[in-house]
C-alpha cells in the first residue's frame, strides 16, 4: 500500500509533503507525490518545474523509502489526486490546506474538499506551521 501526497511547489505543498513522508514511515509503506495542474495559464505556479522536479526526487531518493512522482497537466487536479489514489489502492491521502473564504469556494471550487469527499481512503489535511 501507499501514501498518497498532493504536493504544490509552496508552504502548502511543502506541509503536506512532511507529513505525508512521516504518515508513510509511521505504515512502513512508499509514497507517491502528485503535481497536478489543469494547464489553463501559461504560468501555473502550482506547477513544479523541471529544475525543482529533479530536487524533489533528489530528496525523496535520500529517505530510504520507496517512493515514485507523477506530474500531469490538463486534467482536474482533484479528480488526478483521486485517480492515483484509486490506481494505488492508497492507504491515505495527504493534502496541504489554506482557508478560503465561502465565497472563494463557491467562485472557484476546491480540490481539498473534493478530495475529502471523494476520496475512497482516509484523508489527512495539513496547514503549515
Amino acid at each position: 500500500m501507499t501514501v498518497v501526497i498532493g504536493y504544490i511547489p509552496n508552504v502548502y505543498g511543502e506541509a503536506a509533503l512532511s507529513a505525508g513522508i512521516e504518515e508513510a514511515r509511521r505504515r512502513g509503506t512508499g509514497v507517491l507525490v502528485v503535481n497536478a495542474s489543469k494547464g489553463d495559464s501559461l504560468a501555473d505556479p502550482k506547477f513544479v518545474g523541471e529544475s525543482a522536479w529533479a530536487d524533489l526526487g533528489d530528496r525523496l531518493g535520500d529517505l530510504e523509502i520507496p517512493h515514485d512522482v507523477r506530474q500531469t497537466i490538463g486534467s482536474d487536479v482533484a479528480d488526478e489526486l483521486i485517480d492515483a489514489v484509486r490506481e494505488v489502492d492508497a492507504e491515505v491521502v495527504v493534502i496541504g490546506i489554506r482557508h478560503r473564504t465561502a465565497v472563494g469556494k463557491m467562485l472557484m471550487g476546491s480540490v481539498a474538499q473534493r478530495v475529502l469527499l471523494e476520496a475512497p481512503c482516509p484523508v489527512i489535511a495539513v496547514k503549515p506551521a
